[in-house]
């Protein structure tokens, strides 16, 4: 049985979500602070983790970065405030996922199954093979090496989370056409839906901010209004 660490700190709330997860399948623990989750994951080893972003005395965000220093648990944000700043921050520090209160139990128990699908695939070395069809995926100056999970661009090496490998290798295989937001969400993420999330819209923006020469006006990544993005062709060098 798949076991889930419940942490948040309003017991009616935890209550609720824990009869709920076990009506679905799942084992459930729970904490009411950071240091009480650190103690349980190193303990039980849950197989996946939701994390309240406010908590108190440690923030879920400071909860988050102290986990993957011992563990790549899958681990999900979740935030009463549906605000952008709280995906960048969350992402950042290692979630592999966020979701805004208030939420519906279908949406919620469809991306953790999503999160835990894809933790499995990495665990098993498997890449998809229409995600990862080469070696190298080069346009002009950005150089994507797959087999060595590196970027570099403009010459320089740029860190990237898996996530952001994964939406930029995607973006390059099929680099001059329009990918829809649907076809990112599936074969990308995994989803066997299209949910209300910024989730695509967050790791896009992260991916210009290492890519781009100005971020504020893409060149490389664009938006494709109603439908996606497109990863641009390099131009070639005049004869």
């Amino acid at each position: 049985m798949t076991s889930v660490l419940v942490v948040d700190d309003e017991p009616s709330f935890t209550e609720a979500l824990s009869v709920g997860l076990r009506r679905e399948g799942f084992e459930v623990r729970t904490a009411a602070d950071g240091r009480a989750a650190l103690a349980e994951i190193s303990a039980s080893e849950p197989d996946l983790v939701l994390l309240d972003v406010m908590l108190p005395g440690m923030s879920g965000l400071d909860v988050c970065r102290e986990i993957r220093k011992q563990s790549r648990v899958p681990l999900i944000m979740v935030t009463a405030r549906a605000e952008e700043i709280d995906a960048v921050v969350g992402l950042e520090v290692g979630a592999d996922d966020y979701v805004a209160k208030p939420y519906r139990m279908r949406e919620l128990v469809a991306r953790m199954r999503a999160v835990l699908r894809r933790a499995s695939d990495q665990s098993s070395a498997s890449q998809p093979s229409e995600l990862l069809p080469q070696p190298q995926l080069i346009e002009g100056d950005v150089v994507l090496d797959i087999d060595r999970h590196e970027l570099r661009v403009r010459g320089e090496l740029v860190s990237l989370a898996l996530k952001e490998f994964e939406l930029l290798a995607y973006l390059l295989a099929h680099a001059g056409r329009v990918v829809t937001r649907d076809s990112l969400m599936q074969d990308v993420w995994g989803y066997d839906y299209v949910g209300e999330t910024k989730t695509i819209d967050v790791h896009v923006k992260r991916l210009r901010a290492k890519i781009e020469d100005d971020p504020s006006s893409p060149t490389r990544i664009t938006t494709i209004r109603g439908l996606g993005y497109r990863y641009e062709r390099a131009s070639s060098p005049a004869a």
